[in-house]
């Protein structure tokens, strides 16, 4: 019995151990799976003292001290050089950018007509809205004063082409002798002119014209029906023009209100400012063209008449519709009048109209453009000559008209929605405090007087000119 104390003593020890063991055998393990990345946590194998054979176990030694250290691989990212990731990031950008570009130009494409007479819509709205406002000023309702600006503008067009055509027919006679005339007189011109032209060089590129109409009268003849197409096309949208002018005339603002429900919330205060801004250029734009084509019309068709070239008035009317092409049109219209001086009155008429042309396009681009248009609608030569081409290229003559108002509007939209942005930001940047609210505060401009100051009551002074100011 005396050796039963000794006995339970040693288990008690024994037991103790076999915990102590465990407890350890849990931190390991804890530890092992908080950190999964150890070599121990790979293969199988033996702890060491723990009497278990090599590959038995779950756990391998590390590896020993005198092991090199294997650097882990970069993220591929971090690899690529930072230019190339920018250029990366604008290039699929630009890539979806270019995309919905390419969709949008299709759809365009599909709906030419329905868009082109629309943007002709826009255009006759925009230079007969303000006679509209001027009427129910003085009193009329809206609709009464739509119906009758909107009359009294498409019987004023209707008119003017009638007058075109007319002249056309009545002076196709005389015209087609004068020509003939004309023709006649070149010839001699060029052989007496000192180019060393002869009567033989003369006779065949006649040859060659006549040879040409001969074998292309197939063509010919299907352009005739293409120009049939064409006309039919343009009866279509000139009637979608004038049907979409009187709703804008009389709707106008309700229009542009649906419109804007349709934009994002958050982005809806800033189109809705350059709504009006944009309208307002366009306006400005359409009115100055309007009034320097008139000029331009009048004055290059007096010198027409004056020189005694025929076709003066309808010419007049082709120079003041050419007009609303900038550049391209004033070159073009300007050639059709030195062409028909040249076959009907002879070269020294032709100079002259040449002269006279030249004269009133550099008073137009130099004196009357910047005056009428100013700076509202001011845009950069190279844009102009780049839009004009893109839209001719586009949609043809309907697109050439459009390109640089939809550029100017543009230009006008862009520049006030970088400054909301910009306004937007400072708004909601923290106020400055400390050494930057100093640097800040307004400072009084050299030679102003000193601000006065009184007493608020609590042995502070303030400015009396800000309290004036705020009662």
């Amino acid at each position: 019995m005396s050796k039963l104390p000794g006995w339970l003593g040693q288990l008690g020890a024994e037991l103790t151990k076999i915990g102590e063991r465990l407890e350890e055998r849990r931190a390991e393990a804890d530890d092992e799976h908080d950190t999964p990345g150890r070599a121990s946590s790979v293969t199988t194998g033996a702890e060491p003292g723990s009497g278990a054979e090599p590959g038995t176990g779950d756990h391998v030694p590390p590896p020993p001290a005198y092991a090199p250290d294997v650097a882990a691989r970069p993220d591929p990212v971090a690899a690529i050089p930072w230019g190339m990731r920018v250029a990366a990031e604008a290039g699929w950008r630009l890539l979806v950018l270019a995309g919905t570009l390419w969709v949008l130009m299709r759809v365009i494409s599909a709906v030419q007509l329905v868009v082109l007479a629309f943007a002709a819509a826009l255009l006759v709205t925009a230079m007969l809205q303000p006679t509209v406002e001027r009427l129910r000023r003085a009193g009329l309702p809206r609709g009464l004063a739509t119906a009758g600006t909107a009359i009294l503008g498409f019987v004023i067009m209707g008119l003017v082409g009638w007058f075109v055509v007319w002249q056309v027919m009545d002076n196709l006679d005389s015209l087609s002798d004068q020509v003939q005339t004309g023709i006649a007189d070149l010839k001699n011109w060029l052989l007496d002119s000192p180019f060393h032209v002869t009567e033989k060089q003369i006779n065949d590129v006649a040859k060659n014209l006549s040879d040409t109409v001969g074998t292309n009268t197939e063509a010919i003849t299907s352009a005739g029906l293409q120009g049939v197409t064409v006309m039919v096309e343009f009866l279509t949208g000139m009637l979608l023009a004038m049907f979409s002018t009187l709703f804008l005339l009389y709707d106008g603002k309700r229009i542009w209100l649906w419109v804007l429900k349709l934009v994002p919330a958050q982005a809806r205060p800033g189109v809705a400012g350059a709504g009006p801004r944009a309208w307002r250029t366009l306006t400005a734009y359409v009115r100055g063209t309007v009034i320097v084509a008139l000029i331009d019309a009048i004055f290059i068709g007096l010198g027409i008449y004056f020189l005694n070239v025929p076709l003066a008035v309808p010419l007049a009317v082709f120079i003041f519709l050419f007009a609303f092409i900038p550049l391209v049109g004033a070159v073009v219209s300007g050639a059709l009048a030195v062409v028909v001086a040249l076959v009907t009155q002879g070269v020294f008429t032709a100079l002259l109209v040449l002269v006279v042309v030249l004269a009133v396009q550099q008073i137009e681009g130099h004196i009357l453009q910047p005056f009428i248009l100013g700076r509202a609608v001011r845009v950069h030569p190279l844009a102009v000559v780049l839009s004009v081409a893109a839209g001719g290229m586009i949609a043809g003559i309907g697109g050439a008209v459009v390109a640089v108002p939809l550029v100017a509007v543009t230009n006008t939209v862009v520049g006030y929605l970088r400054a909301y942005g910009q306004e937007g930001s400072r708004r909601h940047s923290p106020p400055p405090h400390g050494a930057t609210a100093l640097d800040a505060a307004p400072t009084p401009a050299p030679g102003s007087p000193p601000e006065e100051t009184g007493d608020d009551g609590n042995g502070q002074e303030e400015p009396v000119a800000d309290a004036r100011k705020e009662v």
